[in-house]
């Protein structure tokens, strides 16, 4: 396994500090943002990341893998990022989002992702970079493992991956919808995204229906079963990238992290997250 941390919730750090932090928390490398408000912005892929792998390769750390936003090959600066990304060693890249429209159309919605990423594939093949789709949560076309196999059952493994993540795949599949999710999509299985939640009440409705959101906590908190999670990427044989979100700062956390708290949170996580293989 290679782990490494997403920069996402680092923006506040310049690249330097950066790897010098996921160095001392204990990672590999970077999941490196290169998106619009990213650590590399789409503009300046090709300088960018060649500014940010100079820097990693002095701090001893890697960059693997980009996260960018990439839906389709019009996308801003598109082929830009895949030349820069082989140019620089990064052979896994994470696509952005293709968001669910309204409830009557997701046949065609499907139909209409699966065109675009077949461009895409064929920008990957061109520089040898894996564009790789996130199975997310809620109004997300890759939504849950069995909607991301409906994306990627007719792609080749070596051309197109799935990005699972226990927290996501939990999520729309609590019970055991995640494990199957992850037993349909085995074969493209090239990268893990890492994080955990729990559900919470919030408010009722006029109807009085009770609702509930969710709530990053740390990974042994949580309500993904990770130590099962785990459990199959081993039987999988899965060696490659493994990414700690730490969705640690906003709303949306157990508590509201500065920057030093959830570094050393995420350096926890990791340590607990070794002890599951």
């Amino acid at each position: 396994m290679q782990y490494v941390l997403f920069t996402d919730n680092l923006a506040d750090l310049s690249i330097a500090q950066t790897c010098a932090e996921v160095k001392k928390a204990g990672f590999d490398g970077l999941d490196l943002t290169l998106r619009p408000g990213g650590h590399v912005k789409p503009e300046n892929a090709e300088m960018g990341l060649s500014e940010a792998r100079k820097i990693a390769d002095d701090n001893g750390v890697t960059i693997p893998m980009v996260s960018t936003a990439i839906t389709e090959t019009t996308s801003p600066h598109a082929e830009a990022i895949f030349a820069s990304a082989t140019h620089y060693g990064v052979r896994r890249l994470k696509l952005g989002y293709w968001s669910y429209q309204p409830f009557g159309t997701l046949t065609k919605q499907l139909d209409d992702v699966r065109r675009k990423l077949e461009g895409i594939v064929q920008l990957g093949s061109k520089y040898h970079v894996l564009p790789c789709v996130h199975c997310h949560s809620g109004r997300i076309i890759a939504c849950g493992g069995p909607m991301l196999y409906l994306i990627l059952k007719e792609f080749d493994p070596a051309q197109a991956g799935a990005y699972v993540d226990p927290m996501h795949m939990t999520a729309e599949g609590g019970l055991n919808g995640w494990e199957m999710g992850l037993d349909l999509l085995g074969p493209w299985v090239a990268l893990v995204g890492i994080k955990n939640f729990r559900w919470l009440p919030t408010q009722r409705d006029a109807r009085g229906q009770q609702h509930f959101r969710t709530e990053y906590v740390p990974l042994a908190d949580g309500q993904a079963p990770l130590p099962e999670f785990m459990g199959y990427l081993k039987q999988l044989r899965y060696d490659g990238i493994v990414s700690l979100h730490s969705e640690y700062k906003g709303g949306s956390s157990f508590r509201r992290l500065s920057t030093p708290e959830l570094i050393d949170q995420s350096a926890a996580d990791l340590k607990y997250l070794k002890t599951l293989l």
